[in-house]
């Protein structure tokens, strides 16, 4: 088996993988890029944007249920085979990436398909290809679905997020194993197509990850919504009968026309060979350091790194290992102030860290808060005007380290604030400010003063 000298290789294609692999090639370099499954990843074909079509679809058409007492009358039909077809035509090609590989080859990209491993050094076989680079490796694996060992559950027909974008109808009734942000994001997509929704999670609240008020908040619109939220929750087994499926809780049975497993992600390090890298084939990350460097000519970033599973973490860091593979200067990776929005309606968008890290890092820590219905532009919002803003500051250097904005278009709002974070903008500066009238982000004065009660 001959071996094939290149620059560099890069193994996942994810949007980072993707992105590296154009610009190291436009830089010059000879950039093999692998990847077994879809070129481009998760993000264009699974989650990301074939989500937020759903997302959309599914807010237009409670926009129309709200046309009552603000605009006239409207009459809704829900019609999800619009929703597919635009899912399958517009947004993936029928789940096929040509047009991703196409884009890296006229970059002069070499595209390989195939499950690429580490099998020494800056060498990455596929196949019977061996590859040796003499630059590096970049690895960028990315996450797939997690699936728990629950009793009877493997072998029959559920969902993941692949399946439910993959769905040529809305089912009757969806049973949702988990309270994340792809379960709360898909039980009110599906519930306001009709579906009868039922959401469990084992921990106490959903979405655990963020503030306790963005959880109450948003379990408190899913009820009035009409889905079915049960916390403190444990599945006991799972069962189909070819018709329906039956889930049996520490609450009692339930039974559903479909199952889809929420409950997180599981890092794509299976048999990448890291051991032949002197690195834990069973860790659950690639530790990396501040230049995404997991070893001598090697490089990581992505979901794998475990800083973040976000897109836009992952292009992020997919600029800073460049600059790195290609020996230039710029500055290291800077985690202080990363963005976050789960596109629920209420939207909640989030950045650096909640009220509760700043007190176990044992910051000085002051609060402060707003709810939207309490600005003039949720007054005049009137019927979809849940949500608030709050801030956290380290009150000893005056100066955010973290905010929540729950609301109208709040991922959009979180802009101001993830740049306050980033750039350690003095609260005291903030409040200076002027900010447009009437607008959302506007109840930031309002937040900013809170602080100081």
């Amino acid at each position: 088996m001959s071996t094939e000298e290149v620059d560099v290789v890069v193994i996942g294609l994810g949007p980072g993988g993707e992105d590296a692999a154009g610009r190291l090639a436009e830089a010059g370099l000879a950039v093999v890029a692998v990847e077994a499954g879809l070129a481009g990843g998760e993000c264009p074909f699974y989650a990301c944007v074939p989500t937020k079509i759903m997302v959309r679809a599914a807010g237009l058409l409670e926009d129309a249920r709200r046309v009552p007492g603000m605009a006239g009358t409207a009459t809704v039909e829900p019609d999800w085979s619009v929703v597919a077809d635009r899912l399958k035509n517009e947004a993936t090609n029928d789940w096929d990436d040509a047009s991703h590989v196409k884009a890296l080859e006229d970059k002069g990209v070499t595209f390989v398909r195939g499950q690429g491993r580490l099998t020494g050094p800056r060498e990455v076989t596929v196949g019977d290809r061996v590859f040796a680079a003499r630059c590096g490796v970049l690895l960028n694996t990315g996450t797939a679905p997690a699936v728990p060992p629950i009793d009877g559950l493997d072998g029959t027909p559920y969902w993941t997020n692949r399946d439910a974008v993959k769905a040529t109808a809305a089912p009757a009734s969806l049973i949702i194993l988990g309270g994340g942000f792809v379960g709360a994001e898909l039980a009110q997509v599906f519930r306001r197509f009709g579906t009868a929704v039922t959401m469990i999670e084992r921990g106490p609240r959903i979405l655990a990850v963020e503030e306790p008020e963005s959880s109450a908040m948003l379990a408190d619109v899913f009820t009035r919504e009409g889905i079915d939220v049960r916390c403190d929750t444990s599945i006991e087994a799972v069962s189909h009968d070819g018709k329906a499926f039956t889930v049996r809780t520490s609450g009692g049975d339930l039974t559903a026309e479909q199952v889809l497993v929420a409950t997180g992600r599981r890092p794509n390090l299976k048999g990448l060979g890291l051991a032949a890298v002197g690195l834990d084939e069973s860790a659950r990350s690639v530790p990396v350091d501040e230049h995404l460097r997991a070893g001598d000519g090697l490089w990581a970033i992505g979901d794998i790194t475990g800083k973040g599973a976000f897109t836009h973490m992952s292009m992020y860091q997919s600029a800073i290992a460049v600059r790195s593979i290609l020996e230039q200067e710029g500055p290291p990776a800077d985690y202080r102030a990363v963005p976050r929005v789960t596109f629920t309606d209420p939207e909640i968008g989030s950045v650096g860290i909640t009220e509760a890290q700043a007190r176990e890092q044992g910051l000085a820590v002051r609060t402060g808060s707003t709810r939207i219905a309490d600005s003039s532009r949720g007054w005049i919002q009137k019927v979809d005007n849940d949500g608030f803003i709050k801030l956290v500051e380290d009150a000893e250097w005056g100066t955010l380290v973290g905010a929540t904005v729950a609301g109208p278009a709040g991922g959009e709002i979180l802009g101001l604030l993830t740049l306050a974070v980033k750039a350690e903008v003095p609260t005291a500066t903030l409040r200076t400010m002027i900010y447009a009238y009437p607008t959302f982000h506007r109840a930031l004065e309002t937040a900013l003063a809170d602080l100081d009660s």
